[in-house]
């Protein structure tokens, strides 16, 4: 007797428990297997670097090879680990700045370690400006607490912009970072936008719903489809006064000068919701908001690809000279700085549509094994690269390890190449998504029960896949 005519007899309860049993046993192998892949690594660093260069945060940096320390062999014993300890000392402070600095030891030590000396200029963009944006924002939210005024005064904010920066290299952060992040005194007076003041700004703004979307901040949702993003903006658009808009691509329409008072009111905005949740909530939730903002760009400098193109531009096949010139540009490009996995699909897209405006409408990636990890630093001697993870992420600082940091998506993921020479089509955005509802005794009168576990497992499947790439 076959499947349907025993869950006709048995009223569907044994073969049914049976039929999931089954699913769930090879969903969860699936699942397993996925996570299993997609472990993360974490590399940790015991040697120091040189002294990163002042150029800029998009020029090639210069690094040594025994900044991944190479270990071809697990089952080899480890040399003896000298860890690289940060210089601290205590801070020369002007003694004019009004905000108590021990108060906010916490959010300065997570500054430090995440713009050290050691890995400021190669995490720059990801991990320690995002960092030193947040720290001060929050400096501004203390501030507010022992007074009604949002922002610092000019002379004011002078003082304590270079007493957070004393402090900072003294707990042995990088002191070039204010050139890195391309941060001034200016970042704490709230600029030209024209409401600075508490009283004011709660006149104006309906706090309420201000501090409701930007309270806890989804770190899986926010970018996508932004909640305090919209918020922020609304109540900086409040308090700047002008006849600002928003066009059909979300963008703010208006003059230089309506978009300058615009963004020293966000500024403002942060300063408030500063003062209003803990140093922890703040900081979180700040961080969120700018990986939003960082995983939609790439960050690499590309130069122009001649000779890539004039090597690529007519193979069909993989070609020794295509991939020798493609391999030696990308090996530049593997100088620049750590990136994220987002940033990495960016960053491959971009350069790929560089190389079809050139002429290379062949897939150059698949035929010259090009993976996404190809675009982000490289540990030395040739072993895997580096992407770090599209959520906010923090160096690391023990006595044991020295400072290290947690590498994602280090398998090899083919670089995706652009169907077209534009970028305009390309989204990280996952559309909306629901798993099927699993199948009913009247569903499965109507097919076999082959048919029914393919039905439930090729969707899920497809969801982690679809998930590990994005997050």
């Amino acid at each position: 007797m076959d499947c349907l005519q025993t869950v006709s007899q048995l009223k569907g309860s044994l073969c049914q428990a049976f039929l999931f049993f089954i699913t769930w046993l090879f969903s969860f192998q699936d699942v397993v297997a996925l996570q299993t892949v997609l472990e993360p690594s974490h590399v940790s660093s015991t040697s120091e670097l040189a002294t990163p260069p002042s150029s800029g945060l998009f020029e090639p940096i210069e690094i040594s090879p025994a900044v991944f320390p190479h270990y071809p062999h697990a089952d080899e014993p480890l040399p003896p680990m000298f860890p690289t300890f940060p210089p601290t000392y205590e801070p020369n402070l002007t003694g004019r700045c009004p905000v108590n600095f021990s108060a906010m030891l916490s959010i300065i030590e997570k500054t430090a370690t995440d713009c050290s000396q050691t890995f400021a200029a190669l995490v720059g963009n990801v991990v320690c400006c995002p960092q030193l944006s947040s720290l001060l924002h929050i400096f501004q939210g203390f501030h507010s607490m022992n007074s009604d005024k949002l922002v610092l005064q000019n002379a004011i904010a002078n003082d304590c912009f270079s007493d957070i920066f004393s402090v900072l290299a003294s707990r042995g952060a990088n002191k070039t970072i204010p050139t890195l992040c391309s941060v001034t005194s200016l970042n704490l007076t709230g600029g030209s936008c024209p409401v600075k003041d508490v009283s004011s700004f709660e006149k104006i703004v309906n706090t309420s719903k201000l501090l409701d979307a930007c309270s806890t901040v989804d770190p899986l949702k926010e970018c996508c489809r932004p909640i305090c993003q919209p918020a922020i903006v609304e109540a900086a658009l409040q308090i700047s006064g002008t006849q600002l808009t928003i066009n059909e691509n979300k963008n703010v329409v208006g003059g230089s000068n309506h978009i300058d008072a615009l963004n020293d009111c966000k500024g403002v905005v942060y300063s408030y919701l500063s003062s209003k949740l803990s140093v922890d909530d703040a900081n979180t939730a700040f961080r969120i908001l700018s990986s939003c903002k960082v995983n939609k760009v790439c960050p690499l400098d590309f130069k122009q690809p001649s000779e890539v193109i004039n090597a690529c531009r007519n193979v069909a096949a993989p070609s020794p000279s295509c991939c020798s010139s493609l391999n030696s540009y990308i090996a530049g490009i593997q100088k620049q700085m750590l990136i994220t996995n987002k940033q990495a699909i960016i960053c491959a897209a971009a350069f790929g549509s560089m190389l079809r405006k050139g002429g290379v409408m062949t897939n150059i990636y698949e035929l010259c094994d090009v993976d996404l990890k190809d675009f982000s630093i490289q540990e030395a001697y040739g072993q895997q690269g580096c992407l770090l993870r599209s959520l906010p992420s923090d160096v690391v600082f023990d006595n044991v390890t020295g400072y290290s940091f947690t590498c994602d998506l280090t398998d090899n993921i083919a670089a995706p190449w652009p169907l077209s020479s534009s970028m305009s089509s390309l989204s990280l955005c996952a559309p909306e998504m629901s798993l099927p509802a699993l199948p009913t005794s009247e569903t499965l009168k109507g097919r076999g029960c082959r048919g029914c576990v393919l039905e439930v497992l090729v969707p899920i499947f497809s969801f982690f896949i679809f998930s590990a790439l994005l997050y």
